[in-house]
């Protein structure tokens, strides 16, 4: 049987406020991705060595996670549409910061209090934020589908910006535009994207806040919004901390710059090569819902991660460049099968009312782990000899990850899982 890719149908589900955290998604992502291809050779090319890229990388998700953790904690009760904003206005301010300064101190500081994605990955309180409005607005059953489809659509917006960021830096050099000039620029658009995602969340409903009984209740449910679910929350974040820490070490920047230095691969076809892995990513994605629907959301969590773990730690083993990039390709086909069925498993499995604290509290844990192997990561790259550990380092923790995932909650389903299991006994 030929694995079938989820249709439109969840998406008629979506209100006006759901196609707009579609779109906030996808200007969100464009911007992460148009700056990650370039985000390393730009403060190489400013004179930061590897050791201190690394550093900033840290301070950039450290910052992140102490500014997610107040936003995504007091949204509910401050409104989400005010969080929403404050944390594009916090992209523009480390876009402008980091396009005017070389200074370390200053670049520092922009890092840890404004948001930049390292990665091309999702960062800052946005995620958290809109997983709770649409969770909220759509029917339990199709917010897997839902869910799918969100990433599907952040992984193309993350994929055009790649290929924009690594295309308009090749073409300004063309035309004789220094190597940093043309990061530069890139820098800049950056923060102006900033601009146009604080004008989209300005047009959210109040029908993406939190219910009326939460908003005035004056402070969440127990210490972090938590209560009946504290447990399961703070265990997986403990395994998603880990995750993160894994991911950290070979971030979309990070590996782009690893393919620079060791096959002298240019800004365009990084961003080619991103491109399509991030197409790839977002179709593994959409797919992971159709499997999730027949093998549940933990085995589809842990059996799709584990091959791709595998060939990520192929891919420095790789004597050609072809091959390299074909290996990594490969591997982002299925790279991103885990993600809609996290989401979705967090959401199912907590009581509605703790539903924003679960995804920030998550998140936070996420990027916590995230922002401590970047640091190490710069070490690594600064050693020729040590310069394709982090991806070996980072397959080998992913691995542990999913088993220990896999034992902890394996018997732990979400109720559409085990209705037809009521069903069948019956």
């Amino acid at each position: 049987m030929f694995l079938r890719l989820p249709t439109f149908q969840s998406l008629p589900a979506l209100t006006r406020d759901g196609r707009l955290l579609f779109g906030t998604r996808s200007a969100r992502l464009f911007a992460y991705g148009f700056l990650s291809v370039i985000l390393v050779l730009y403060l190489a090319q400013i004179g930061l060595s590897e050791a201190q890229i690394g550093l900033l990388l840290t301070f950039t998700l450290l910052g992140d996670t102490a500014i997610s953790l107040w936003i995504t904690t007091n949204a509910d009760h401050i409104g989400r549409r005010r969080m929403l904003i404050l944390g594009a206005g916090l992209m523009v301010f480390a876009g402008i910061l980091f396009a005017l300064t070389g200074n370390f101190a200053l670049l520092i500081f922009a890092a840890t209090i404004g948001v930049i994605s390292p990665g091309g990955n999702e960062i800052g309180p946005f995620l958290s934020i809109e997983q709770s409005a649409l969770a909220q607005i759509i029917p339990g059953e199709r917010r897997t589908q839902i869910f799918a489809w969100y990433n599907l659509v952040g992984s193309f917006a993350t994929a055009s910006g790649a290929l924009g960021g690594g295309v308009l830096a090749q073409a300004l050099q063309g035309e004789g535009v220094s190597p940093l000039a043309s990061y530069r620029v890139i820098v800049i658009g950056y923060a102006m994207m900033g601009l146009l995602l604080g004008f989209l969340f300005a047009g959210l409903s109040p029908a993406a806040e939190a219910p009326p009984a939460e908003r005035n209740s004056g402070s969440p449910a127990g210490r972090f919004g938590l209560h009946r679910s504290r447990g399961v929350v703070l265990r997986l974040s403990a395994l998603f901390a880990l995750d993160s820490f894994a991911g950290g070490l070979i971030v979309q920047s990070i590996v782009a710059y690893w393919f620079h230095v060791r096959f002298g691969v240019e800004p365009a076809l990084l961003g080619g090569i991103f491109f399509g892995g991030n197409i790839l990513a977002g179709l593994s994605a959409l797919s992971a819902a159709w499997v999730a629907a027949r093998v549940g959301l933990i085995n589809t969590m842990v059996f799709t991660h584990l091959p791709s773990n595998i060939l990520l730690m192929l891919v420095p083993l790789m004597p050609t460049l072809p091959l390299a990039i074909a290996v990594l390709l490969l591997r982002f086909s299925i790279s991103q099968m885990d993600v809609p069925t996290r989401q979705s498993y967090v959401m199912a499995v907590v009581s509605p009312d703790e539903r924003s604290a679960a995804a920030g509290i998550t998140s936070v844990a996420r990027t916590t782990g995230a922002s401590l192997s970047p640091v190490l990561t710069g070490l690594l790259l600064a050693n020729p000899v040590l310069f394709s550990v982090p991806f070996f380092l980072a397959g080998g923790l992913k691995i542990v990850y999913d088993l220990t995932l896999y034992r902890s909650f394996r018997a732990l389903k979400p109720p559409e899982e085990i209705e037809p299991l009521r069903h069948g006994e019956e």
